[in-house]
């Protein structure tokens, strides 16, 4: 029989009278005296940010919150109209839609900072990584993440806000130098704006504080997901998905009438 591994936890445990996260009580350090978005620092970077550094994460977690009548905010009121018992379910719904194209385009930008700069101490020559990293993707005809924006232009103003809290923080290294020579790279080779939209600015920055690129995409799901409780609640209160699918039904199939 082959040799389990034993199984482990560091985040959580709990006896009849204390709860123990990363090493915090719950109730006497955490509660009353820990915020929102510092506790999910904490859960990602196992242990709490100092004051720079809650301030640039909280900013940058609150930017993908809300973004109006997104895929996201839309299947999730679609969900809740067919199943109007289960609000968990409308907001999975919407969440499962975070991926490449929105909100979870943050990963793919934070990887590509990443892996080209494996050590920020070291960044070498952040023009030339930014032209590699933009003919790369145009000779594999892959759309270079964390650029330009189809409602934004020709400034996405969220990219050069969370840069300004960056800068002002300290928090303004290597990863956010590429992002912004990887769209002036971008604007060159292709001749059209292609500024840093925000999900390239969370990527560089997230990289900044030290985030793995691989969990960078969950800053954006803890964030739209507070947002889309907000849809459910209006949803219940002023109901949009039915008129939605009377709407798309009726635009759809108006050639076969």
């Amino acid at each position: 029989m082959a040799k389990r591994k034993q199984l482990r936890t560091d985040i959580c445990w709990s006896t009849e009278d204390k709860i123990t996260i990363k090493g915090l009580d719950l109730c006497q350090d955490i509660m009353g005296k820990v915020s929102l978005g510092d506790m999910a620092f904490l859960e990602m970077m196992d242990r709490l940010p100092d004051e720079r550094e809650s301030r640039v994460f909280n900013a940058l977690a609150v930017i993908l919150v809300e973004h109006g009548m997104t895929p996201s905010a839309i299947v999730t009121r679609m969900t809740l109209a067919g199943a109007p018992e289960a609000m968990q379910a409308a907001v999975a719904a919407g969440l499962s839609g975070l991926g490449s194209v929105f909100v979870g385009s943050m990963e793919n930008a934070a990887r590509m900072l990443q892996e080209a700069v494996p050590d920020p101490a070291r960044p070498g020559d952040i023009a030339a990584l930014a032209a590699r990293i933009v003919d790369d993707h145009a000779a594999r005809s892959r759309t270079v993440p964390g650029i330009g924006h189809h409602i934004h232009k020709p400034v996405d103003p969220r990219a050069p806000r969370l840069f300004e809290i960056a800068r002002d923080n300290g928090f303004d290294g290597p990863y956010v130098a590429l992002m912004q020579a990887v769209a002036e790279a971008a604007q060159a080779r292709l001749g059209k704006s292609l500024p840093v939209n925000a999900t390239g600015a969370i990527g560089a920055v997230a990289s900044e504080l030290g985030i793995p690129w691989r969990v960078v995409r969950g800053i954006g799901v803890m964030s739209r997901a507070i947002g889309l409780v907000a849809h459910v609640l209006e949803e219940l209160r002023d109901p949009m998905a039915r008129e939605i699918k009377a709407m798309v039904e009726e635009q759809a199939t108006a050639h076969l009438r």
